[in-house]
């Protein structure tokens, strides 16, 4: 997979924004999963989408996924508005941050490549009303964010546990600058929708620079490489230990601990 790690970042962004819609943000404060084991959860969303990303939709390893989110999802009253902003935003989020931090943009069919993946992973998550080209679902990412993002403490609270724990293996004397530093990645609308200040521009501007110059030389090592004939081999986030699970994970393990009793049942036949 190219830009690994901007799509990772990418996505924990797209998370971050979802927590601004405050139907889903009240939806993960009744849950209490991201307040009581937000490492967990994030885990088994990266997880999940690292296989899906991975085997493919049409393996069995990604049929297999696409089961289990159903049956987790299942459990929850979401509506099909917030399933269409959740999936379009992982099509929009690593467009727009390879776009302003990669060492290139996606090609077209790049681009294209990504939305018809995640359009086939949204139908076979039975959600609805996807739109028919990428233009549209752009379109729909955007409408969706001028018109439903607005604080909600519940916004706040998640967002709050999230960047906890996006902090906590961090030296506690350098988590207040790199608190700032990824508050710095949001639009100021955006932070406000989480109750977060607008970060100085100042900081803005020294953390795209410093983002593109890491591009930068991301993209030369990787040019080098190629030439050397040393194609490097992918790695996904599910190729890598993980604080819940250690090295290995096994599928069964993931979901809310209250539901996995019901969740690991056999389906009825």
């Amino acid at each position: 997979m190219l830009f690994p790690w901007d799509v990772t970042r990418a996505l924990e962004l797209a998370l971050l924004k979802t927590f601004c819609v405050p139907s889903i943000s009240a939806l993960l404060a009744h849950t209490g999963e991201f307040e009581q084991r937000p490492r967990k959860r994030y885990d088994d969303t990266g997880l999940m989408v690292a296989e899906l990303l991975r085997h493919g939709l049409d393996s069995a390893q990604g049929a297999a996924v696409i089961a289990r989110m159903n049956r987790i999802h299942g459990h929850y009253a979401i509506t099909n508005d917030d399933f269409l902003y959740v999936l379009s935003s992982f099509v929009a989020e690593p467009i727009r941050w390879i776009e302003r931090y990669g060492w290139r943009g996606l090609t077209h069919e790049e681009r294209e490549h990504l939305f018809r993946f995640w359009q086939a992973a949204g139908e076979r998550m039975g959600i609805t009303a996807i739109p028919s080209s990428l233009a549209a679902l752009l379109a729909l990412n955007e409408r969706v964010e001028q018109e439903t993002f607005r604080y909600a403490a519940s916004n706040q609270r998640i967002a709050e546990a999230t960047l906890g724990m996006l902090l906590a293996d961090w030296p506690a004397s350098l988590r207040p600058l790199l608190r700032r530093v990824l508050q710095s990645l949001l639009a100021n609308e955006v932070a406000g929708s989480l109750g977060w200040p607008a970060a100085p521009g100042v900081l803005q501007r020294g953390v795209l620079l410093a983002l593109r110059s890491r591009s930068r030389i991301a993209g030369g090592w990787l040019a080098l490489r190629r030439r050397l004939g040393a194609e490097p081999s992918p790695r996904f986030y599910s190729m890598h230990p993980t604080p819940s699970y250690g090295r290995c994970f096994a599928l069964d393990q993931l979901g809310p601990p209250p539901l996995l009793p019901q969740l690991n049942r056999p389906e009825p036949r």
